[in-house]
C-alpha cells in the first residue's frame, strides 16, 4: 500500500509576488528612469518660465507690472516685444523636450506595469522590447541633451537675446542674461542620469533574458527526460515522494 505525500509548497501572497517582481533590479532601474524623466519635464517647463521675462508675468496673481518693474513707457513695450520673440525662439526646444521626456517616461511606466510577472512567465517579446527600448533610450537621451544645449546656446547668441539682456541689465535685472540658465543645466544633468539608467537597464535586461533562456532550455530537457521515462516504465526509477508500508 502506498501513500502520496500531502506536503504542499506554502502559498504566496499575490500582492507580495507582484511587488517582488516590480522591485527587482530591472524594475528599480526603470522606476528611477521614470522619476528622472519627470524631473527633465519639470526642468524644461521651469526653464521656459524663468527665461520668459518679467514682462510676461504681468497680470498673473498679485504681480503688477507697473509697480514691480523699473521698465516704463517705450522700454516696457520693447521688453514685451523682446520677451515674446525670445519665447517664440525657444518654443521648439521646449515642446520637443516635453514630448521627448513624456514619451520615454510613459513607455518606461508601461514596462514597469507589465513586469508584475516573474521573468520566465513573461512574454519573450516583451523582454526583447524592453531591451531594445533601453538600448535605444540611452544614446537617444545623450543625443537629445546635446541637441537641447546646442539649441539653447544658439538662441542665446542671437541679437534678440543680447538686446533683451542689455535692456534688463540697464534697469537693474542683471540675472536676466544670455548664459545657459540653471534650469537648462538641470535638464542636461537629469537627461544624462536617465541615459545612464537606461544603459544599466539594458545590461540587466540582457542578463535576465539569458537566464530565462537557460531556464527554459533546462525545463524543456527535463520534460523530454520525463517523456522518455514514461515511454519506458520498466526503466523508470521509483518516485521519491512515494512511501511503501
Amino acid at each position: 500500500m502506498c501513500f502520496r505525500s500531502s506536503s504542499r509548497p506554502p502559498r504566496r501572497d499575490h500582492r507580495d509576488s507582484k511587488c517582488t517582481n516590480i522591485c527587482s533590479r530591472r524594475g528599480i532601474v526603470l522606476i528611477c528612469a521614470i522619476l528622472t524623466n519627470a524631473l527633465v519635464l519639470i526642468c524644461v517647463v521651469a526653464a521656459q518660465m524663468v527665461m520668459s521675462g518679467l514682462s510676461s508675468m504681468g497680470g498673473v496673481g498679485s504681480f503688477n507690472i507697473n509697480t514691480n518693474l523699473n521698465l516704463q513707457g517705450t522700454e516696457l513695450q520693447e521688453a514685451r516685444d523682446l520677451d515674446m520673440q525670445y519665447s517664440q525662439m525657444r518654443a521648439p526646444g521646449i515642446y520637443g523636450g516635453i514630448a521627448f521626456s513624456l514619451v520615454f517616461g510613459v513607455v518606461s511606466l508601461l514596462f514597469v506595469v507589465a513586469g508584475t510577472k516573474p521573468p520566465h512567465l513573461m512574454s519573450q517579446k516583451l523582454l526583447m522590447g524592453q531591451l531594445v527600448f533601453q538600448a535605444v533610450g540611452a544614446p537617444a537621451y545623450v543625443v537629445a541633451v546635446g541637441l537641447y544645449l546646442h539649441f539653447v546656446i544658439r538662441v542665446n547668441s542671437t541679437e534678440v537675446c543680447r538686446k533683451r539682456e542689455i535692456l534688463y541689465r540697464r534697469n537693474g535685472y542683471t540675472w536676466m542674461n544670455c548664459d545657459v540658465s540653471g534650469a537648462d543645466a538641470a535638464v542636461a544633468l537629469f537627461g544624462l542620469i536617465t541615459a545612464i539608467l537606461y544603459a544599466a537597464g539594458t545590461v540587466l535586461t540582457f542578463q535576465t533574458i539569458r537566464r530565462v533562456r537557460r531556464y527554459l532550455q533546462e525545463r524543456k530537457r527535463r520534460e523530454e527526460e520525463k517523456q522518455r521515462a514514461r515511454s519506458n516504465p520498466q526503466r523508470a526509477p521509483l518516485r521519491a515522494d512515494t512511501t511503501f508500508v
